[in-house]
């Protein structure tokens, strides 16, 4: 799987891109991560790549050309799944681990000029309904969610069936050494070692834990 990541602050994405899962995945080969800057394709002498937005509200916006020339050179090299807008008001995100070349545009100020969601982007994500400094967070929750999910990714892959949002319930507690601690005890059918009750024990437990925290992903 190979992942191009556009930005305007790309030192914001290094760090969360070098380290645990993904530093492990991409050290395997299992996925490429590249990250460009947009103002490289920038034609002003300053490298800028916004300006102010027609109809005279507050806020710069992210200027067109620069992202055309960008995501025009990158599809000329090779074909990508989906072009990507991280953007707090479209569909919440999901599931991208399925597709083998995917490109995520990260906005920034108040947003991109609307010709590059209209004509260049394929698919629009939000992390939440919430409002970010920049589409950088969202470019690393998504990048980060698809990578632990592909083959040979993770030390231990069965360990991602147990993870919230499996069969759309949320995890069950889990506990570790020491058995008590300052009075509170793991509970004991884990100490049992009878794999049957521990998996029935989870079950019930995810179970109540998405009834009481999230009833809505059982409606789903």
């Amino acid at each position: 799987m190979r992942i191009d990541i556009l930005s305007v602050v790309p030192e914001l994405l290094e760090s969360p891109l070098n380290h645990s899962i993904i530093k492990r995945a991409k050290e395997k080969g299992i996925v490429e991560i590249h990250i460009h800057n947009i103002r490289d394709w920038s034609k002003d002498k300053h490298r800028k790549v916004d300006d102010y937005s027609f109809g005279g509200d507050a806020g710069l916006v992210m200027a067109v050309q620069p992202i055309f020339d960008c995501i025009n050179e990158l599809t000329s090299q090779r074909h990508y799944d989906e072009i990507i807008y991280t953007a707090p008001d479209a569909p919440v995100f999901n599931e991208l681990s399925l597709k083998e070349n995917i490109m995520i545009l990260c906005g920034h100020y108040k947003g991109v000029d609307h010709r590059v969601r209209e004509h260049l982007i394929t698919r629009e994500i939000s992390v939440g309904d919430y409002v970010l400094t920049g589409g950088e967070l969202p470019a690393c929750i998504m990048t980060d969610a698809v990578v632990r999910l592909l083959p040979g990714a993770m030390g231990d892959e069965t360990s991602a069936l147990t993870d919230s949002f499996q069969d759309n319930l949320l995890a069950p507690p889990v506990y570790t050494r020491p058995a008590e601690f300052n009075g509170w005890r793991v509970p004991e059918v884990l100490l049992s070692g009878n794999h049957a009750l521990i998996d029935e024990w989870q079950e019930q437990q995810a179970l109540e834990r998405t009834k009481a925290l999230r009833p809505d992903l059982l409606d789903e």
